[in-house]
């Protein structure tokens, strides 16, 4: 049955009735325009990857989900495979999946959420100090070539330290060393650290600090991305090299440092020079000045064989054979790029080729010609079956209708007799000598008259 619209009453304004498609449309086109771009902060869970390489998944809290989606073109930047139970920050933009009339998030980038969000702090107060020149070239100070006494700003127990005291004794014995004792690591490092660099810089008995810490996670070197080591550092009147972690890793305090070493060890290189260097270069300097006037005398013989080895190298046939070669070179360079375009062009031929048979009309109607006769052979087999079992059944109820019959007892010569009402009669006594009675036998019905009773 069809149900037609309310027709509205007279002079009622007209109603306007949405299709599903078109009400789901509308609403896709609000939710995009009026959220834009989100983030969103949540526990990843039904990650699911088709062969298409899009990404389906939902993110959910406490009280509620939502689902998202990331397609190919988004996710191939991503670098770790999402997995259920996963804290992840996302952004992109809510949408609406019309099909479906689902709520969902495009999601455009796809982040772990705990380090990124101590990323995103990073980038938040690497912008602010940049932005307040603590992080300027000009105010960078030049370190001591010679320092008398350096500073070392870490922990008395840490690896760190036994790595600068082990360089600075080999390279430079005759350096002082004065350390600041601060906790590299947890609640209280932010605040001890700025103390030593404070110290540091109202004694200003170093000649240069080292601001030093062993390798780590991010929450680890967390203590050098905090404000307020950032503007110690700045404010410190001793210059400052910063050696904390590994190569790879980059804190605010390295930004704001005069200097920035990739490791402990080489901050204690950057700060004083090689004892074995500068031998080496005293005696370089003895040698050149020993050579120098017999450089000097050398130089008219060397100018003239060099203004010889000039003119044979600017003879017309030198530059025509270099051109030859480069000729041959271009040649064998043309040739080899042909040949791989014409072995990509027969690639994609081939593909082309094999994805043309995957998709024949004439294999589809195979397919479907096949299944046509399965399913005809299952019909027919199914309604023979069906037949085979009504029969059976249809048997079983006749043998069961034949012992039931009063017809079944007719036939071993019983006989129905009846009144003349058509009542059964089952007693001699309900019926008068002359009465009309009838026998109905298996075979044709008897009238007869009772002459008798006993």
């Amino acid at each position: 049955m069809t149900l037609s619209p309310e027709i509205p009453a007279a002079g009622a304004p007209p109603r306007e009735v949405y299709s599903v498609s078109r009400l789901n449309r509308e609403v896709r086109t609000l939710l995009e325009r009026g959220l834009g771009t989100v983030w969103v902060a949540g526990e990843l869970s039904n990650f699911s990857q088709p062969a298409s390489g899009h990404w389906y998944f939902s993110v959910k809290d406490r009280n509620a989900q939502l689902r998202c989606a990331m397609y190919r073109s988004k996710n191939v930047f991503v670098g770790f495979t999402p997995r259920a139970g996963m804290q992840v920050l996302l952004r992109g933009r809510i949408s609406l999946y019309e099909a479906k009339g689902e709520c969902q998030l495009a999601v455009e980038h796809l982040e772990e959420g705990g380090v990124g969000a101590l990323r995103r702090e990073f980038e938040r107060l690497k912008a602010k100090l940049a932005a307040e020149g603590l992080f300027a070239l000009e105010r960078k100070r030049r370190l001591p070539r010679f320092p008398r006494r350096i500073g070392v700003v870490t922990s008395p127990t840490g690896a760190a330290l036994r790595d600068i005291l082990h360089i600075l004794a080999r390279r430079y014995p005759p350096a002082a060393v004065l350390i600041y004792p601060a906790p590299v690591q947890g609640a209280a490092a932010v605040p001890a650290l700025v103390a030593a660099l404070g110290q540091a810089s109202a004694r200003a008995d170093c000649d240069v600090l080292i601001l030093a810490r062993g390798g780590g996670s991010l929450e680890d070197l967390w203590a050098f991305n905090d404000e307020r080591v950032a503007r110690a550092i700045h404010a410190c009147a001793v210059p400052v090299v910063s050696g904390v972690g590994h190569e790879i890793d980059f804190t605010i305090a390295d930004f704001v440092a005069d200097t920035r070493a990739p490791t402990p060890s080489g901050a204690a290189e950057l700060v004083v020079p090689d004892r074995a260097a500068c031998l080496d270069a005293v005696a370089r300097t003895a040698q050149r000045l020993s050579g120098c006037m017999r450089r000097e005398l050398r130089t008219s013989g060397t100018r003239l064989e060099a203004c010889g080895r000039r003119l044979r190298q600017a003879h017309p046939g030198v530059r025509l054979l270099q051109q030859v070669q480069r000729l041959d070179d271009l040649e064998l360079r043309l040739a080899g790029a042909a040949r791989s375009l014409l072995l990509g062009a027969g690639h994609r031929f081939a593909a082309a080729q094999v994805q043309l048979r995957h998709h024949s009309p004439q294999r589809a109607l195979a397919d479907w010609r096949a299944r046509s006769q399965d399913l005809q052979g299952r019909l027919s087999h199914a309604a023979q079956q069906q037949l085979s079992r009504t029969a059976h059944r249809l048997a079983l109820a006749r043998r069961g209708l034949d012992a039931v019959s009063p017809l079944a007892t007719l036939s071993r010569g019983f006989a129905i007799v009846t009144g003349s009402d058509g009542a059964l009669l089952t007693e001699a006594t309900a019926v008068m000598p002359g009465a009309e009675i009838e026998a109905r036998l298996a075979h044709g019905v008897l009238s007869a008259r009772v002459t008798g009773r006993k």
